[in-house]
């Protein structure tokens, strides 16, 4: 019987095969969805754009200001970065995708400098 491998062993090969990223990035994704789809009353298909709501509002309450220094120390500059990390985990099996999903979903959702920055700066 083959013996199933472990959540991190996975990430560590993604993270391998594409070093773009940090592991940590990965596993930020996969709490983001976690806590975006603890806000449906049922299970149930979440698309890019709503995925990135979440993270913007995971990563907003996990790191305050300090949010773009975490993400730029993990690889990640854009939201299609996102996207990238996303289908990394749909191509290894550790997420699914509607024949709808695509990379695109990701493609230019918001301005990180609006969206993490300005909600810290002084008025």
């Amino acid at each position: 019987m083959e013996q199933k491998k472990h959540l991190f062993e996975l990430l560590q090969e993604i993270c391998a095969n594409d070093k773009r990223y940090e592991l940590e990035a990965y596993n930020f994704v996969l709490l983001a969805l976690n806590y975006t789809m603890g806000k449906h009353e049922r299970p149930r298909h979440v698309s890019g754009r709503e995925l990135m709501e979440g993270i913007r509002e995971y990563a907003l309450d996990q790191f305050g200001p300090l949010v773009r220094t975490v993400f730029e120390h993990w690889g990640i500059h854009t939201s299609d970065d996102f996207g990238e990390i996303v289908f990394n985990l749909v191509n290894n099996g550790l997420l699914g995708k509607s024949e709808n999903d695509s990379k695109d979903d990701f493609h230019n959702v918001f301005d990180f400098e609006e969206v993490f920055d300005n909600p810290f700066k002084a008025n």
